[in-house]
């Protein structure tokens, strides 16, 4: 009887200290690697803790930032007001394009209203593709100016 518990009880102690073992190529730091951090949020997943910037553009006062996570192998923009005052409504991407140049997919999100404000878009992943932001105005807002873009990155 005494055999089995002390075999039971090993066993028990391997299964944990094996649990505790990292596997390789697993970032538990980062909620998601590559092109599983598609359309994800940077924050939610820790991505922005390692993140830099690749690239700025200003667009009339709406800028535009290409942020990159090595950690997590993924880009998204971030953008901030800094039109005072705000009269037209703006929106910056983040696009993806593959070895080829083509677009594969881009993501937007509306630049806050208010001076110096921020917010982010959600990301695109993988490490064969090239990246960058652009800051644009809403058609229906009357604004006059284009769509600026930031160089490809990546």
């Amino acid at each position: 009887m005494f055999k089995i518990a002390s075999r039971v009880a090993a066993v028990s102690a391997a299964t944990v200290v094996l649990g505790l073992i990292p596997l390789a190529g697993t970032s538990y730091a980062a909620g998601c690697y590559g092109t599983a951090c598609d359309n994800k949020g940077p924050k939610s997943t820790g991505c922005e803790d390692d993140a830099v910037g690749h690239g700025t553009v200003n667009n009339n006062g709406r800028v535009a930032e290409l942020r990159w996570s090595n950690k997590c192998r993924a880009a998204w923009v971030r953008t901030t007001q800094k039109a005072t005052p705000s009269y037209y409504d703006s929106y910056a991407t983040i696009e993806k394009y593959d070895t080829h140049g083509k677009l594969v997919r881009s993501l937007s999100v509306d630049t806050p209203g208010k001076y110096n404000e921020s917010d982010w878009s959600n990301m695109l992943g993988g490490n064969d593709y090239s990246y960058r932001a652009c800051v644009g105005f809403k058609k229906d807002s009357g604004a006059p100016y284009g769509v600026q873009c930031t160089n490809k990155w990546g």
